[in-house]
């Protein structure tokens, strides 16, 4: 049974991380990563580095987003004691304002995740952006992956 309670409490931290990047609640993703975190975006053209410096460079990549919806499928968890690790694949659609008018468009990547099981419960240790791609997106908003 501790299994079957471990991947649900995974499943239920990796959609609070959903929901508080897209209400821009950056605060609350201090309770879904460790604070030495390493975090990897850069296959959307983003940053990469350690969680506090990810909190900081998410809120102004995503300041220009009046609109996310970061829609995850049911991840692929493997358990083993207190680490896990994580395969999430996201569907996000995206609004942005410009000079021409409001944008909507979609990314989707996967999210591959390394958790340890904490005394405040399951948090991300390293989380890397894989597969990225873009549909109708802005040229200018998307960079080549890195």
């Amino acid at each position: 049974m501790r299994t079957t309670d471990d991947i649900i409490a995974i499943q239920q931290l990796l959609a609070a991380y959903a929901f508080a990047i897209d209400a821009k609640d950056y605060d609350a993703l201090d309770a879904v990563f460790l604070p030495g975190a390493t975090v990897d975006y850069r296959a959307a053209g983003g940053a990469a580095g350690t969680w506090p410096t990810m909190k900081a460079w998410l809120k102004g990549a995503l300041a220009p987003f009046p609109l996310t919806q970061h829609l995850i499928g049911l991840p692929l968890i493997r358990v083993e004691g207190d680490r896990a690790s994580a395969r999430t694949m996201l569907l996000n659609p995206m609004r942005v304002e410009q000079k021409e008018g409001e944008a909507l468009f979609f990314v989707g990547c996967t999210y591959a995740d390394e958790l340890v099981r904490t005394a405040d419960g399951w948090r991300i240790a390293k989380r890397v952006e894989q597969d990225f791609w873009a549909k109708d997106a802005p040229a200018a908003l998307i960079a080549e992956p890195a």
